[in-house]
């Protein structure tokens, strides 16, 4: 998962997170982040393959679609934005 520079988050997948995080930066990226560099890695997982990944990418956006639901499913795992500054718990 992804902080934006407006303070958005953004999930995706890839299968070379470092890579992806430099392209997002340097606007290549998805549409979403183009306009809202630059953007930090908050939260990752790692699957044994695309299938289950996608899966997940497809849960995550379809059952957290609010903020506050991100917020949550954020803090239980440790993870805190505040002001835009994120604290690991």
């Amino acid at each position: 998962m992804l902080l934006c520079a407006d303070q958005s988050l953004y999930a995706g997948y890839t299968n070379d997170l470092e890579k992806r995080i430099k392209t997002h930066n340097a606007g290549q990226g998805a549409k979403y982040t183009k306009a809202r560099r630059p953007v930090k890695l908050i939260y990752s997982e790692t699957f044994p393959d695309k299938s289950r990944a996608l899966k997940r990418e497809y849960w995550f956006k379809k059952t957290l679609r609010t903020r506050p639901k991100k917020n949550a499913f954020l803090r239980e795992k440790g993870i805190v934005i505040t002001d835009g500054q994120v604290t690991s718990l």
